[in-house]
């Protein structure tokens, strides 16, 4: 007979697996809603009332759209690329405190599908192998443009890897934790990360840019130079999981964004509302999606906002300012900590 707790893990990740699917789906009716309101527009609006059965509608025709393999590309990577990258964007949501423990027949519940205690190195860990997605998606198909896509999308990842991995190491100083639950209860009562790294913060917001290949730094895609990217052979539903995958990719940093620097469900004098701890539940679930969507709308804004950055200045923009910055940051953390100790 399976637990109450096993079963509410199960349900937990069957309602996470569809709310981030939910989210990603409708994250691109915003984006062209929010596109439309920027430039003037009404944006969707034919497919149901608002236009709200848009994505319902791109999603049926990336479904029935002609599936096409090249003849001379590797048929099995050329499948396994879309589909690890998808995966590796579904994943990271494991480690993430949606909310805060519920109680069902006397058993506490996390709202969280597993709080280990190296959450942040998984979420580093996995995301590092959507690399690998693109680079197959490339390499497979056989076409230089779709190769010379993957390199460049591989390259501007990893760099901005190293900046996001420095970044949060001024956070791993001031709580000693990599467990994520365990980052976001330390900001409980409005201590929120946000004042003590402002510059990491920072870092790490432009770098989860740059991993969602969002403009301005959605080099890897644009069409002026590359013809399509490293997707360009793709097609029918393969092609939409590559590009529903950074909808997934966007809804998830912004939620990490928000357990590291916001507070993840925390929110002012929240506490002081004397709620049982299923209300308590409920109420900090709504305060941490509440948090995630001004997030998505940032990236959203952003992106209709800023023009496109070359490539080297992409690069030198990684590299020679964000890095440097980053160990900067790491630096004056530990001797304001060293000096704050010593008091």
């Amino acid at each position: 007979m399976i637990s109450t707790f096993l079963l509410a893990k199960i349900i937990l990740v069957i309602v996470l697996f569809v709310i981030t699917l939910t989210i990603a789906a409708y994250s691109t009716y915003a984006e062209r809603k929010v596109a439309a309101f920027l430039q003037d527009r009404l944006g969707p609006n034919r497919a149901g009332p608002y236009g709200l059965l848009q994505p319902l509608a791109d999603g049926g025709k990336m479904f029935f759209k002609e599936e096409i393999i090249p003849l001379a590309s590797d048929k099995a990577l050329f499948i396994l690329g879309p589909s690890l990258f998808m995966l590796t964007a579904l994943m990271t949501s494991a480690v993430v405190p949606w909310g805060p423990s519920i109680s069902i027949n006397g058993t506490t519940i996390p709202l969280q599908v597993a709080d280990i205690n190296i959450g942040l190195l998984y979420i580093f860990g996995v995301v590092s192998l959507g690399v690998y997605g693109i680079m197959l998606g490339g390499w497979s198909s056989n076409n230089k443009f779709s190769l010379l896509g993957s390199v460049r999308a591989s390259s501007q990842m990893i760099s901005y890897e190293l900046a996001m991995g420095l970044s949060v190491i001024g956070i791993l100083l001031y709580t000693g934790s990599l467990s994520l639950r365990e980052i976001v209860e330390q900001q409980a009562g409005m201590h929120w990360n946000i004042f003590y790294q402002p510059l990491g913060f920072l870092i790490f917001l432009i770098c989860a840019f740059a991993e969602c290949n969002r403009a301005p730094f959605d080099l890897a895609e644009c069409e002026t130079e590359l013809v399509g990217g490293f997707h360009t052979e793709y097609s029918s539903m393969k092609l939409g999981l590559f590009l529903f995958a950074e909808y997934v990719h966007m809804f998830i940093s912004s939620a990490v964004i928000v357990c590291l620097f916001f507070g993840g469900y925390d929110f002012p004098f929240i506490s002081s509302l004397g709620l049982g701890q299923n209300a308590f539940a409920l109420v900090g679930v709504i305060i941490f999606f509440t948090k995630v969507f001004f997030f998505i709308f940032f990236f959203m804004w952003v992106r209709w906002t800023i023009p496109r950055f070359r490539y080297d200045q992409l690069m030198r923009l990684g590299w020679q300012i964000l890095i440097p910055l980053a160990l900067a940051n790491i630096f004056l953390t530990g001797g304001w900590l060293t000096f704050k100790n010593t008091l």
